[in-house]
């Protein structure tokens, strides 16, 4: 058994390690310090991220760059509305042996990897979509009745674009829920596009090392769960998915006009999650309440539904949840 200040070094060692692996994609991505910190914090909790962006903003360049910065297996599947469920899981084709006979031999797809790029997610038929279900929530797959384990670390990491609808698939709720955290990209700033130009126009290459395997991620995952959230955050972050529902009697004003459905269970075991994996990258061995507000967005965002009049007005989701943040801090303060 390990001393105290053994394992203080050991959880220190892999806080700084994770620093390092998101100065190493700073070398190819240019900004973006935000997403990046939130595909951290994603894969940290053992979790998949769904990345949503306009074209051209670097969302499939960050995560081909994450998967050279660890060494896992990656593999990348570009989703289009032809695209099969056993093109990503893979499938039993015949062969024929050396002396003649035949037998049903299993070909791998491309989610039997550590990291799977799904790209332009909703481009895929929900059939096609739905073949991911399984793999993200219970990290198995069947094929033809038979079960197999995926990878392990398993994460999805998939991109979709907020334009262009035509001819795309939008994600059902259920498949929604299964990432932890949505992430909007952004434009680049007007002096990160003076680098952008530097980096990417000129005769010099930008390499990166491996900096991460996937056992050291492993330990990583387990310290993360290990971080302390008192019973008062705790009582917090119940308090906030709470006001989300529009039926409570203290859920703000825009919750009870614009929601029509709140954040469920699965809401507030993710909320806790991605804080207790800020509080590991910042360092720390216990969650604040800062922590819990600057998850709360991404992690909630895609969980929040809004009724007709909300769509219809254009209210987006993140301005509401800025209000259900602000909303409980003044009732739980007023106590």
């Amino acid at each position: 058994m390990i001393s105290l200040e053994e394992k203080e070094k050991e959880l220190k060692y892999y806080q700084d390690t994770l620093q390092e692996v998101k100065q190493e994609i700073g070398k190819v991505i240019v900004g973006q310090e935000g997403v990046i910190e939130q595909v951290i914090w994603a894969m940290v909790s053992d979790g998949h991220a769904l990345l949503e962006g306009m074209p051209g903003v670097g969302k499939t360049m960050l995560i081909r760059t994450i998967s050279e910065v660890l060494s896992f297996e990656f593999s990348r599947i570009q989703f289009t509305p032809d695209l099969m469920p056993s093109d990503i899981t893979g499938t039993k084709m015949i062969e024929i042996h050396d002396n003649g006979k035949q037998s049903f031999v299993f070909h791998e797809g491309p989610i039997f990897s550590n990291i799977v790029l799904a790209d332009e997610i909703n481009r895929a038929t929900p059939k096609t979509q739905s073949s991911l279900l399984e793999a993200m929530a219970e990290k198995t797959v069947t094929i033809m009745g038979e079960t197999r384990n995926v990878s392990s670390p398993f994460f999805v990491l998939a991109t979709q674009n907020p334009i262009d609808m035509e001819g795309t698939y939008p994600l059902p709720e259920a498949q929604m829920d299964r990432f932890l955290l949505k992430i909007n990209m952004g434009y680049p700033k007007k002096e990160e596009l003076y680098e952008i130009i530097k980096r990417t126009t000129g005769t010099e290459t930008y390499h990166v090392q491996k900096l991460l395997n996937t056992e050291k991620m492993q330990k990583i995952q387990l310290a993360v769960k290990e971080i302390l959230v008192s019973q008062e955050l705790l009582d917090y972050t119940v308090h906030l998915i709470m006001a989300t529902h529009p039926e409570e009697e203290h859920a703000s004003e825009l919750v009870k006009k614009y929601v029509r459905y709140g954040v469920g269970p699965r809401g507030v075991q993710s909320l806790i999650k991605v804080a207790k994996a800020r509080a590991f990258c910042s360092g720390r061995f216990h969650v604040s309440k800062g922590d819990i507000k600057h998850a709360a967005i991404p992690v909630l965002r895609h969980r929040l539904f809004r009724n007709f009049e909300g769509e219809a007005s254009g209210i987006k989701e993140d301005i509401i949840l800025e209000d259900v943040i602000q909303h409980t801090d003044k009732a739980l303060n007023t106590r």
